[in-house]
């Protein structure tokens, strides 16, 4: 279909589609249109990545905000959201307004009204939906981007209950769910009432096998060989065959060679074998690529001050990195791009980066295929879908001849089951993961509060519109479990069943807030139990025992070390200690200990890499750290506030702390724009010790404390309305230069950085 011939779009976009080289569709798309997607139709389109899902909704979303409606694009994760935003943002130069919204949970977004195509996690317009955003009513046309991941345990229950919402409110809603890889495409469609697009079809070839031995075997029962070296890993030959280029029988370069993306099963092993990877890379590049890269690993370097950064930019120095959740952000999107530009040529990642994010290569090596699992006390293997997501990743259209995706086997009954177990196997079906009680109990308060159920037999009709209840026999399981959600929700006074369900004013609160009912009733027990003024380890344990917060795990030989902590400290927790004969319970009370002790850490200003090295963790752990506890106690503030509890002065320094990674000297001058926990240190010592004091200092002493940065210290000095800001002709002042060794001045990078965002649960 020629892109001319596309109905009901803006007159605009056929042209706008062929300067960008777009003459016409790709066949599943032209299906998309066949099935009436710029019509309004609703559509399931299961397609491999690389197929043009992203041209489906834009093409279901500018149809639809060209009769005047409001698209909404639903992700589930941030780095995902900023990806589709700056996408999107191509529409703007035709009047259209774009926004993305991915934090602050109590927020109605009422400055959303305003845009016709909005980006958002799934959390995020759960929360909008919780907040009555008026504007939710103006929207026909809602795009559920990597369905599929309704089968997550933790963030599939969310996505299924808010497209079910969305529906309820805007009975003419037009849903568009995309997905690479749905086992039971079918079963989504008659859940959304959809036509269904189940198509194979990828404009580039997607070559499918196993490395074994010398060779390449590959789905189509050829063999290809693909020799190791004596001494050398087995991914290490397999990348450097990427590496090569293409050649004709008379040796000119047909092709150059491809990237790589190598799945591992651990940050550990992500990293070793970013460093192993490099040497295999190092020689393949020249000195041109040589200096970008350690432009981008100076960058890296900026980051933050921790061995993880000082690895990363080792690596990526030598055109390898990796990628995990425990990187920061900043790190992230750096080996993200440089990868998408082919600057860095091998990425050895754990799972996350198979989740969406745009990082295609020429090959993929799914090198393991088992991950440890707690709950089956070992190594289990990967689900079909899982791996087939990460074998998505393997080629780009107008980059690559074609993708590739190898699994490695190490023996030959190893290579016959990972054909069988995945290169030759459908994904398993998606199921719903509703009726978990976790999940039940904030969705039914949340259904109550926001109006959508007022009695038992309505909640139960709610329900019966996700998918759970198209998947479930009869009502026994669902109503079983409601039944226990709600008698709990009543006993925690968060409903009440007078004639009916209601929300209590507390439940509002809770629900408004964003909180696991659970979390909210374990905050509110511990403030309840408080005598005196809370300690702020207090208040960071009591937020870290909360099913909200993702504690960290005890290490080989810390019950002993938190053990005697606990009992150094017990008089500051709030709420009594469990008895060490209670295995589990003290054993997560322990864990939450070492989540405060972290917590309390970064609050006391302890360096970046020392926290890292005294948790074992990365960067972006302790940033994800920083922003839980962030918004659970600024929960906890409102509860406090909603109980008449006299403790949420002691809770907003504690949240103000551990947001800015301070002791409390520096808070207010923290509160000043650009000044974070490093600078205002250095201010402090040099006898700066408020605003008042900054807004009068001498600017000599103000530059020597910034380490001479002349336009930090204007910007600084403006932002807190000094009568004379410009630095012209001021020179440091020696007696006020720091005294903090080598250490940067990086504000932006630490991991207590203010964004636009509030702080969340996580990276969604």
């Amino acid at each position: 279909m020629d892109v001319a011939d596309i109905p009901a779009v803006p007159e605009w976009l056929p042209e706008h589609l062929q300067a960008a080289g777009i003459e016409s569709l790709y066949p599943p798309q032209a299906e998309a249109v066949e099935a009436g997607v710029t019509e309004g139709e609703n559509l399931v389109a299961s397609i491999p990545t690389a197929s043009g899902k992203t041209l489906i909704a834009e093409l279901a979303m500018l149809a639809s905000v060209a009769r005047g409606g409001k698209a909404l694009y639903i992700v589930p994760l941030r780095a995902l959201a900023s990806e589709k935003h700056a996408e999107f943002e191509q529409f703007e130069q035709y009047g259209l307004e774009v926004g993305v919204s991915t934090g602050n949970y109590e927020s109605e977004g009422g400055w959303l009204a305003g845009k016709d195509v909005i980006v958002a996690t799934s959390e995020k317009v759960d929360s909008l939906v919780r907040n009555g955003a008026p504007w939710l009513e103006e929207l026909t046309c809602v795009v559920a981007d990597e369905v599929h991941l309704v089968d997550d345990g933790e963030r599939g229950p969310t996505l299924e209950v808010t497209l079910a919402k969305l529906r309820r409110i805007t009975a003419d809603l037009q849903t568009v769910a995309l997905s690479a890889t749905i086992g039971n495409a079918g079963e989504l469609a008659d859940w959304l009432d959809a036509e269904l697009l189940d198509s194979d079809w990828r404009p580039i070839d997607l070559k499918k096998g196993v490395h074994y031995g010398q060779a390449l075997h590959l789905e189509d029962g050829s063999q290809r060989e693909l020799r190791v070296r004596d001494g050398e890993k087995q991914t290490a030959a397999i990348v450097r065959d990427t590496l090569e280029p293409d050649r004709d029988e008379d040796g000119t370069v047909r092709e150059d060679g491809g990237s790589s993306l190598v799945f591992v099963n651990s940050r550990r092993n992500a990293e070793a074998a970013a460093g192993r990877l490099a040497g295999v890379v190092e020689e393949y590049l020249d000195a041109e690529k040589r200096e970008a890269l350690a432009d981008v690993a100076a960058e890296i370097r900026d980051v933050s001050d921790t061995e993880t950064s000082d690895d990363l930019a080792d690596a990526v120095e030598g055109g390898a990195a990796f990628h995990h959740a425990g990187l920061s952000r900043g790190h992230r999107e750096l080996v993200e791009d440089a990868f998408r530009d082919r600057l860095i040529k091998v990425v050895s990642a754990t799972p996350t980066l198979a989740a969406g994010v745009n990082t295609p290569s020429r090959r993929v090596i799914v090198r393991d295929w088992r991950r440890y699992d707690g709950t089956a006390g070992g190594m289990t293997p990967l689900s079909v879908l899982e791996v087939h997501q990460m074998m998505g990743r393997a080629g780009r259209p107008g980059r690559d001849p074609y993708g590739e995706a190898v699994l490695t086997a190490s023996s030959h009954d190893e290579l016959d089951e990972l054909f069988e177990r995945y290169v030759w196997a459908e994904p398993e079906p998606v199921r719903s993961k509703l009726a978990a009680e976790p999940a039940l109990r904030t969705h039914v308060l949340a259904t109550v509060a926001s109006g959508f159920a007022s009695t038992r037999e309505g909640l139960l009709e709610f329900l019966e519109a996700t998918l759970y209840a198209t998947q479930t026999d009869g009502r026994d399981r669902l109503e079983e479990v409601t039944d226990e959600v709600i008698a709990y929700l009543e006993r925690n006074d968060f409903l009440t069943r007078d004639g009916g369900l209601t929300a209590t004013n507390l439940g509002h609160t809770v629900s408004r807030l964003y909180l696991d009912p659970m979390s909210a009733a374990e905050i509110i027990d511990g403030l309840d139990a408080a005598d005196d003024r809370p300690t702020v380890l207090g208040l960071y344990h009591l937020v870290a025992r909360t099913p909200d917060m993702y504690e960290l795990y005890l290490r080989s030989g810390e019950d002993e070390e938190y053990t005697m902590l606990a009992y150094e400290r017990e008089e500051e927790f709030l709420g009594p200690m469990p008895s060490e004969f209670e295995d589990e319970r003290f054993e997560d009370w322990l864990s939450a200990l070492k989540t405060a002790r972290l917590l309390e850490d970064w609050a006391s200003e302890l360096d970046e890499d020392e926290i890292t090295d005294r948790y074992g963790i990365g960067p972006g752990d302790i940033r994800g750290k920083v922003e839980a506890a962030s918004w659970l106690l600024g929960a906890a503030e409102s509860l406090a506030g909603e109980l008449g509890l006299e403790w949420t002065p002691a809770i907003r320094q504690a949240r103000t702390r551990v947001e800015d990674g301070v002791r409390e000297e520096l808070l207010d001058l923290v509160s000043v724009r650009g000044v974070g926990r490093k600078r205002a240190r250095r201010l402090y010592d040099a006898g700066i010790e408020d605003r008042a004091a900054l807004r009068e200092a001498d600017k000599s002493a103000v530059l020597a404390a910034l380490r001479g940065r002349r336009s930090t210290a204007e910007t600084i000095l403006e932002n807190v309305g000094h009568r004379d800001p410009s630095m012209d002709g001021v020179e440091p002042d020696p007696e006020a230069a720091p005294t903090d060794g080598g250490s940067t001045d990086s504000d932006a990078s630490s991991a207590g950085t203010k964004t636009d965002d509030q702080a969340s649960l996580g990276d969604f």
